[in-house]
């Protein structure tokens, strides 16, 4: 379907095929290469849409945000276009975030503002519980260690986010990382002098004050700060774990603040760290994303979290605690410098630790402690079997049988696992010399840091693989299935892609020059 973007279009549906609207003549393509198909959703000040780029290879899709206020007033108008000129302004000053929507296009064109953004593919968290219910402990531990870290980038970047709810964080479908969108609202000068001494930013405030409900009382009166957004991450907690909306929760008539302890089942530990998040005094509250980590004793994990996000919520069984959870590193980007931070504090506790002979911390159960949701912290998981760094072939697809997932750091090398089935796991700096992947099924796996030199993957299926920083040298890697896999920074010195298909692939031209290829490789944007 063509849709046309003209507001006062009687019927915006268009045939497929049709370059001008039926119904108010129109020109349907926009700036001559953006294809509307749908309306994706309308506010109060504009309209957003699902397009695609005719004018690039492979016609990717992407977001674009009409200006379209519901009033035709100067001063209205003159607030519009100033929020839409903020959301660029900060999507182009932060989207190089993995885990941010980037900023493709902004634009006028006959007295229309229009916004470009990358399209995220997934599902928000808010239909993640109609679907699947509401998050366990486990769940809402690594939802924290997932967001806290795009939190702690964009305040270090001086934004406020200032509208964070389940509605605004995608699970995107390609690695399964959550995705911090709408920026609509986004505060991104933090000055309270300049707000109170300016008439006209106090009023262009109150249009993006955020949803009530997940607004603290500061944001409310205008008056944002950093720590307004780690209440709203705090009410989105709430929210997962009870499947309510504020709204349908009760509230303290004397202190306004949300009745939600009674609703749900946690530890002690936890519940007094979403009471500190949600106190409606900002002086009580926590201040910054670091706060929250250290309070939730969540250092230990951070080392393999600045590399790569858990995946969705974990809901542990009684067979294993890490049922259904992997990694996608985040790149060589801002976030990881920021986390980095924690890396003196981890290693001095595991030396302390292990100086205590308390092995229950070592590198090979950190992730699994991580994902198991202990209730009284994170070491109650200290007692669970550790996988043995060197593993065999049936021990290795004895594990996965039983829901692992996470073999971080394992030596893997030599091991004969043709045709063997191992989607979706995490084998993140892994050593894989020689190993013998041939015909076995890695979708979606996390080789990041991987070792891989010299590696069969004769046609093995890698679709949307993630090998970021890997080694990949001499590796045999002939028919494989490379579609839509992570190849950026990897090392394909000498390897052979002959056969292989790359649709969709993030690899350079320089690295494909280092490698082999043929007349039967199929390249990234479809040909051969």
């Amino acid at each position: 379907m063509s849709y046309c973007v003209n507001p006062v279009c009687p019927n915006p549906e268009n045939s497929p095929n049709a370059q001008v609207c039926a119904a108010c003549g129109s020109k349907l393509l926009l700036r001559e290469r953006y294809h509307i198909s749908k309306l994706l959703g309308q506010g109060g000040f504009g309209a957003t849409f699902l397009a695609q780029n005719i004018s690039l290879p492979g016609n990717p899709y992407c977001v674009i945000k009409q200006l379209r206020p519901a009033s035709t007033s100067p001063q209205t108008l003159q607030m519009a276009r100033e929020l839409f000129r903020r959301e660029a302004k900060t999507l182009g000053k932060i989207g190089n975030h993995p885990q941010l929507p980037g900023l493709l296009d902004y634009f006028e064109t006959e007295q229309e503002f229009y916004l470009v953004q990358e399209y995220i593919s997934g599902a928000t968290l808010s239909r993640e519980v109609k679907r699947g219910g509401p998050f366990t402990e486990a769940g809402i531990k690594q939802f924290l260690s997932e967001l806290l870290p795009v939190i702690e980038y964009i305040h270090s970047n001086q934004v406020i986010h200032r509208d964070i709810k389940p509605a605004n964080l995608i699970r995107r479908n390609q690695d399964k990382k959550l995705v911090l969108i709408d920026f609509g609202a986004v505060k991104d000068q933090v000055n309270p002098t300049a707000v109170e001494n300016s008439s006209d930013q106090t009023a262009l405030t109150a249009f993006a004050i955020g949803t009530p409900g997940y607004a603290p009382p500061e944001q409310m009166a205008l008056r944002p700060v950093y720590a307004s957004d780690i209440y709203a991450v705090g009410v989105t907690c709430i929210y997962l774990l009870t499947g309510k909306s504020p709204k349908d929760l009760g509230y303290d008539p004397a202190t306004g603040e949300i009745l939600w302890e009674r609703q749900v089942q946690i530890s002690d530990h936890l519940t007094r760290v979403l009471k500190k998040m949600l106190d409606g005094s900002v002086k009580h509250r926590y201040q910054s994303a670091q706060d929250i980590l250290k309070a939730l004793e969540l250092e230990p994990y951070l080392d393999s979290l600045a590399q790569g996000m858990l995946t969705g919520p974990v809901k542990p069984t009684s067979e294993t605690s890490s049922k259904g959870t992997g990694s996608r590193n985040t790149g060589n980007s801002g976030p990881s410098s920021h986390l980095s931070r924690f890396g003196v504090s981890i290693r001095s506790r595991q030396s302390r630790l292990r100086g205590a002979g308390n092995t229950g911390l070592s590198n090979t159960s950190l992730s699994t402690q991580a994902n198991s949701g202990p209730t009284s912290g994170p070491s109650a998981g200290g007692n669970k079997p550790k996988i043995p760094t060197r593993l065999k072939e049936q021990e290795l697809a004895t594990y996965y049988a039983k829901g692992r997932r996470d073999f971080v750091d394992h030596d893997l090398s030599a091991l004969n696992l043709q045709e063997m089935v191992f989607p979706e796991a995490n084998f993140r700096e892994c050593k894989f010399v020689k190993t013998n992947f041939t015909r076995a099924n890695l979708f979606r796996s996390d080789f990041t840091k991987a070792r891989l030199k010299q590696t069969i993957l004769r046609d093995a299926n890698l679709s949307r693989a993630y090998f970021n920083y890997a080694n990949l040298e001499g590796a045999d890697l002939r028919g494989a299935d490379l579609s839509y896999a992570y190849l950026s920074s990897a090392n394909l010195n000498g390897a052979n892609l002959c056969g292989a298909n790359l649709t969709g692939a993030k690899v350079t031209e320089q690295q494909l020059k280092r490698a082999r290829t043929n007349w039967r490789t199929v390249l990234p944007k479809g040909r051969k």
